[in-house]
């Protein structure tokens, strides 16, 4: 009796363990940890995956690119505004990090103090009235081993940016959605949606690449805007504060000491 009872058992085991490779019960893939974006991969598309912008809007874009080789670049990220999306992962040169927990996911990432991404995995639903930001309101659901971002909710001022030299607000309405998934492993794919009526003449669809090294053990580091536009400096009282760095026409004037 107790040996059949064991098979039984090993039976019942085998058989979950069957289910669990069919996916039937399978948990998502997990996404935490340190990811680099593949910068290489980011040239690529710059000439080669090109956003579909509105006539006038592409007159803009060509003038920021030939400034840029002009020595004159415009700078997009410039004034510690936060990057937003879709920027955040468009143009990333820095690495990020993913926390997975319990109905939610974030990532924080180290190119400013302002990189930080909530999507919601709780089957919550967008507000009816978002209130509107650089990152907009993301939420999330699983299909299969992707996972499905939508984010609505984007400031108009947030830009749409091809590198940190060429970019274009969306001017309102965009629409974006995601879909996150290990092309094989340490490689997570982003395949991005971009509908903004207001400057493309139809959705942009393009794809980032980030990879994780674990057997590095990276950790992101503190970034921030004194880094930039800000110097340390002294208030009336004799206080150590920072103090906004004289502004020149293409930036912060850093005045060597």
């Amino acid at each position: 009796m107790v040996r059949k009872r064991f098979t039984a058992v090993l039976r019942l085991v085998a058989l979950a363990g069957a289910f669990t490779a069919s996916g039937a019960f399978a948990a998502p893939p997990d996404f935490s940890g340190v990811w680099v974006p593949d910068i290489k991969d980011q040239k690529r598309q710059e000439v080669q995956i090109t956003p579909p912008w509105k006539p006038e809007v592409l007159k803009q874009i060509q003038h920021m690119v030939a400034e840029e080789k002009a020595g004159r670049p415009f700078l997009v990220l410039s004034h510690c505004m936060p990057h937003g999306m879709p920027s955040w992962m468009l143009i990333p040169h820095n690495a990020m990090e993913i926390l997975v927990t319990p109905g939610r996911i974030t990532m924080l990432g180290e190119g400013d103090g302002n990189r930080l991404r909530r999507i919601y995995t709780d089957g919550r639903p967008h507000p009816e009235d978002p209130d509107l930001s650089f990152h907009g309101h993301s939420i999330g659901h699983w299909e299969g081993d992707t996972l499905v971002v939508d984010t609505v909710g984007i400031a108009p001022q947030a830009y749409i940016a091809i590198s940190e030299a060429a970019g274009i607000p969306n001017n309102g309405d965009m629409h974006i959605v995601e879909r996150l998934y290990l092309a094989k492993p340490n490689v997570l794919n982003d395949d991005l949606e971009i509908t903004a009526p207001n400057v493309l003449t139809t959705t942009w669809k393009t794809t980032r690449i980030f990879r994780s090294y674990p057997e590095r053990h990276y950790e992101i580091i503190e970034g921030e805007c004194a880094q930039e536009d800000l110097h340390a400096g002294k208030d009336a009282f004799g206080n150590d504060i920072y103090i906004p760095a004289p502004q020149g026409p293409y930036g912060s004037v850093h005045v060597a000491k």
